[in-house]
């Protein structure tokens, strides 16, 4: 059995990234204080991170972990993912992060190039690794057959072959790259953190959907049924894995105990050290693993291997 306050000092982490007590114990700090969650030590390794969270959030609600992710392991030069178990998820995430050429020729070079500009990825033993060619930035992909990963890619030979036939970048590739890291309103800052504390937007129910997107100054995140809102506000805020960030504005049914007309809450963080905000809205749609929801993963799954 674990010490009580030894659990005491990881809880935070746990729930935030889904670790274990065991696996973090080899990391507690003889201090005795709290473990906190590393931040991404490298601008390129954020920058991956972010680009990566926000294609996969297109995935939708498939189970009880948001983006099919079951556990995340942040460390500073890399990142490692456990993702469910499931061919349809494994898909759903070749499909979002892997670069193609779209068909769009506005002004704006990253238009041209729908998934991660630059990403490759690699068969590692027991996963897939992503990385961008020349780079210090890492994602370790596990807890799925990578032979999936490689059939699902090989099936969309068509759409992604002329991109990652190239081990370095592309011209278009790079072209989106550079405009999006000259971008003022660049999010990786605020995005990479909330990779790295995932399973903290996940609520307690079956199914579990977080999305994020850049709006003006500042970033959009939205759960279809997250945790309660105290619980995240902690974890976000001036917990020990907290990121300091402020809350500005409040409306939370979550305690309440009478009914409202719209049973979502909100909630506007500030992060004090860049003025920078995140509008944070969690639906509440009460979703649960029904028999349509079944048979989408089952479709999923036979899409894989048929």
């Amino acid at each position: 059995m674990h010490p009580p306050a030894a659990l005491q000092l990881t809880a935070d982490r746990r729930r935030s990234t889904g670790e274990s007590h065991q696996a973090l114990c080899a990391l507690l700090p003889g201090s005795g204080r709290p473990l906190s969650i590393p931040a991404a030590r490298h601008v390129e390794q954020a920058r991956l991170e972010a680009a990566v969270f926000q294609r996969v959030c297109a995935m939708g609600g498939l189970s009880e972990h948001p983006l099919g992710i079951v556990r995340v392991r942040p460390e500073a030069d890399r990142l490692t993912l456990r993702l469910v178990d499931e061919p349809g998820v494994i898909s759903h995430w070749v499909d979002f992060v892997y670069p193609a050429v779209s068909g769009d020729s506005g002004d704006d070079p990253r238009d041209r190039v729908a998934g991660v500009p630059g990403l490759r990825s690699s068969r590692k033993a027991r996963g897939i690794r992503l990385y961008r060619p020349g780079m210090a930035a890492v994602i370790l992909l596990s807890g799925f057959n990578p032979y999936w990963w490689e059939r699902i890619a090989d099936r969309h030979e068509d759409a992604y072959g002329p991109l990652l036939r190239h081990t370095d970048w592309t011209d278009v590739e790079r072209a989106a790259y550079d405009a999006q890291a000259a971008c003022p309103r660049d999010a990786s800052a605020r995005l990479s953190p909330l990779l790295r504390r995932i399973r903290a937007t996940a609520g307690p129910g079956t199914v579990n959907s977080t999305d994020t997107w850049t709006s003006g100054n500042g970033v959009r995140l939205e759960t279809t049924d997250g945790p309660p809102c105290p619980d995240l506000i902690r974890l976000l805020t001036d917990g020990p894995c907290g990121l300091g960030w402020e809350v500005e504005y409040k409306v939370c049914t979550c305690a309440c105990d009478h009914s409202h007309a719209s049973v979502g809450c909100t909630v506007d963080f500030r992060d004090p050290a860049t003025g920078r905000r995140v509008w944070y809205s969690n639906l509440k749609w009460g979703r649960t693993l029904d028999n349509d929801r079944g048979e989408t993963v089952a479709r999923l799954t036979s899409a894989v291997f048929g």
